[in-house]
């Protein structure tokens, strides 16, 4: 794991730590001394004449040669060596005595640290009496720590501390254990959607029993991997497998890449259905809820899951692919899980699926024509039967936009603006096998050159959904800010159109660059 390392700070002195270091750890610690209260009141605590206390920052000790700040040792450092004449100073004075816990510097919770460093062994560096965040802090200036602190800032070690002239060791901090707390104003927003608008949610469970439900078909009736593949209790099985094979053999690297990433995606269900269920107001209150909504949501993950099921069958029985590094490709991207940007808002999270489930419609429709054009009528049947079921879901999830945009026109205009500023994040988009952590963007590139997949269908999308929900002639119910991203909606897949040609006209002047898959043995595919 990568460490951010701390190092080079001069030898402390005899005395301890230098005096700028301490007087700075002082000030971060919130804590008031024991011996006084705030606004330097004394403090009326019992005390205990048994027990030794030490005495204020703020007090002076007698020295052979006149008096002089306290200075406390820590509890690690060495005992210090005193020329003194015997007696002083005073036993009660005594310099060694360890600070007390309440006069100590607190730690502030910046950030959780897997690791401890190795303090104890540290006696020559002179922060090691100090807690690791307040090392990281003192690396700052003292109006910057005081700013960091008022607002619950992460501590971050600077890119370059690390010297080779370093002649003490250093203060180690885990990268990935300073980067567990970031600052409260970038955090993403969380059930954003206001209570009262669950209502909008349930005075629309009648419409969904009536038009929502009807789009899901009922099992029997529905087609099975089974009736895709080759029949393991037939007779004929090894006969199927064989033709299977043989198909499959013609079918280009680039292609398989493609095909791969569709069934990886398609495979990642659990999170698809773990995201929907966070939606407020539409959720799966208890797992077997009656409510539409969770009905809805039950069937629809009980229909998707037969797509990656016959795809990865058809990769298994075809012997092209390695199925181990694909299988560990769906663990790693279940339990990466995905952020889509929804906010746990119903709102945003239809405007969400009705986009997806098109653009899933347009891989797997276009993946159905190239397994044709490269002789796998079996196989473009297949696509071709998943893009369908997608359409299904896409005219289902559409419908509900539909209806919000009737009942509450500025709740979902403004909706739809939102989730098209932050761009439709693809359900897979944290994808990786172990080994390639920009294995999804390999992928997309991969389709975006086959033109499975590609810039100008998201704007083809986006522009389907503008026409689909009528939102150039939406006005009714509108106010400032609907109009807005009304018109930015509306403006939007021209801009993309451009963007894209842009785009294009660049990877035209850019060298040709492959990439391995393991996916496929790790041969290397032009991306």
């Amino acid at each position: 794991m990568a460490r951010f390392e701390l190092g080079g700070w001069p030898r402390p002195r005899p005395g301890g730590l230098p005096s700028s270091l301490l007087a700075i750890a002082v000030q971060l610690s919130p804590r008031s001394s024991p011996r006084t209260g705030r606004a330097g009141k004394p403090s009326h605590e019992p005390t205990n004449p048994g027990v030794r206390v030490p005495v204020s920052q703020t007090e002076t000790v007698a020295t052979p040669t006149g008096s002089r700040p306290f200075s406390p040792v820590f509890p690690r450092d060495p005992p210090r060596k005193t020329t003194a004449p015997t007696g002083f100073p005073p036993t009660s004075q005594s310099a060694t005595t360890p600070l007390a816990a309440s006069l100590q510097p607190r730690r502030p919770r910046l950030y959780r640290s897997t690791r401890t460093p190795p303090f104890a062994a540290q006696e020559s560096n002179p922060l090691a009496p100090l807690p690791t965040h307040l090392c990281l802090l003192l690396l700052r200036p003292l109006k910057s720590q005081r700013t960091m602190l008022a607002h619950g800032m992460a501590v971050r070690a600077p890119a370059a501390a690390t010297t080779a002239r370093s002649s003490h060791r250093q203060c180690r901090v885990s990268a990935a254990a300073a980067a567990v707390a970031t600052p409260t104003a970038r955090a993403r927003a969380t059930h954003s959607m206001p209570p009262e608008k669950a209502e909008v949610f349930r005075s629309l469970e009648g419409w969904a029993s009536r038009s929502l439900l009807p789009l899901l078909k009922p099992v029997e009736d529905c087609w099975q991997p089974m009736d895709l593949l080759p029949d393991s209790s037939s007779e004929t099985f090894e006969h199927e497998v064989r033709e299977l094979r043989a198909r499959a053999a013609g079918l280009p690297d680039e292609y398989l890449v493609v095909l791969v990433g569709d069934m990886v995606t398609e495979e990642a269900l659990p999170t698809y259905q773990t995201m929907i269920n966070t939606l407020d107001g539409v959720r799966d209150e208890t797992g077997a809820s009656a409510s539409p909504w969770a009905l809805w949501t039950r069937t629809w993950t009980a229909e998707e899951n037969r797509h990656g099921d016959v795809l990865g069958k058809y990769m298994y029985l075809s012997g092209r692919v390695d199925m181990r590094m694909v299988e560990k490709t769906v663990q790693y991207l279940i339990g990466s899980g995905m952020d889509p940007g929804t906010e746990n808002n119903p709102y945003l999270g239809f405007v969400y699926t009705s986009f997806q489930e098109r653009a899933t419609a347009v891989s797997h429709g276009n993946t159905a024509r190239l397994a044709k054009a490269h002789g796998d009528d079996v196989l473009a049947r297949t696509c071709g039967t998943i893009a369908a079921d997608e359409k299904r879901h896409e005219a289902a999830y559409g419908r509900i936009v539909e209806q919000l945009l009737g009942l509450d026109p500025e709740g979902a205009m403004v909706a739809i603006g939102d989730m098209m500023r932050k761009r439709i994040t693809m359900p897979a988009h944290l994808m990786h096998d172990g080994r390639d952590m920009g294995l999804f963007e390999h992928f997309a590139a991969v389709a975006q050159r086959l033109g499975v997949y590609t810039a100008r269908d998201y704007a083809d999308i986006v522009e389907f959904l503008v026409k689909r929900w009528r939102l150039e002639t939406l006005e009714s119910g509108l106010s400032g800010e609907g109009r807005r991203a009304r018109d930015f909606v509306c403006g939007l897949a021209p801009r993309m159109r451009r963007a894209a040609e842009r785009a294009e006209d660049r990877a035209k002047k850019d060298e040709p660059r492959k990439v391995k898959f393991s996916w496929i043995f790790d041969r290397e595919v032009l991306v």
